[in-house]
């Protein structure tokens, strides 16, 4: 039942945002979502044995229709950005050596971590003009993360914004997969937050052993 929901409040959100690209509404319902149930416990996995849920199971969360109206800030991603991400590694990107580009997704994977590894994004400001925003980790275990800058400082005339997310392997190991999250937060309603997971590997091996 997830796709006629999902279907029926994107449909909301254009009616209230018509400017804004698919990948700035689908942005502003990952980054609106909570992780927690009705009554504040975290969301649990349905399986055969009850878990606590992780991103791999919700995703970003249980999407909220009146936060994602107003999210503050959005990951945007134009078409010429996932026309270069396609084409490039078939050899019919913009030059001949090209590197397909980091789409700049609401969320963020990595498969092997062996020592440090650096992401770019980019937020677009949709809210007040001249709002600033903190930085909130939540870095998965086994793992230190760092942004930079850690404070953003929107205006009229500056309106997008990027910034680096620094992973660092605290320990060599054939691991599994383990979650976290970055937020910003304008000090008011604005929490703008997207789930990580980073899988830290010893060798780019298929099998998990931790």
């Amino acid at each position: 039942m997830a796709c006629p929901h999902i279907s029926g409040i994107v449909a909301l959100l254009k009616s209230v945002h018509p400017d804004w690209s698919p990948a700035a509404l689908k942005s502003a319902l990952m980054t609106t979502a909570h992780t927690m149930d009705s009554h504040g416990v975290p969301i649990e996995a349905n399986g055969n044995r009850a878990k606590i849920a992780d991103p791999f199971d919700y995703g970003a969360g249980s999407v909220n229709p009146t936060k994602a109206a107003d999210p503050g800030l959005i990951y945007d991603i134009s078409a010429s950005d996932y026309l270069e991400f396609f084409n490039c590694p078939q050899g019919f990107g913009s030059n001949n050596n090209c590197t397909p580009p980091d789409l700049n997704l609401p969320s963020i994977a990595i498969p092997g971590l062996k020592t440090s590894v650096t992401v770019v994004r980019t937020v677009t400001n949709v809210g007040q003009p001249n709002a600033v925003y903190k930085a909130f980790l939540e870095p998965p275990p086994g793992v230190k993360m760092a942004v930079e800058p850690a404070v953003l400082v929107f205006s009229n005339a500056k309106r997008v914004q990027s910034f680096k997310v620094i992973f660092r392997a605290t320990r060599r190991i054939q691991g599994s997969y383990t979650f976290g999250s970055l937020a910003w937060h304008d000090g008011g309603a604005h929490l703008v937050r997207i789930p990580i997971a980073v899988r830290v590997v010893i060798e780019e091996l298929y099998s998990d052993a931790s």
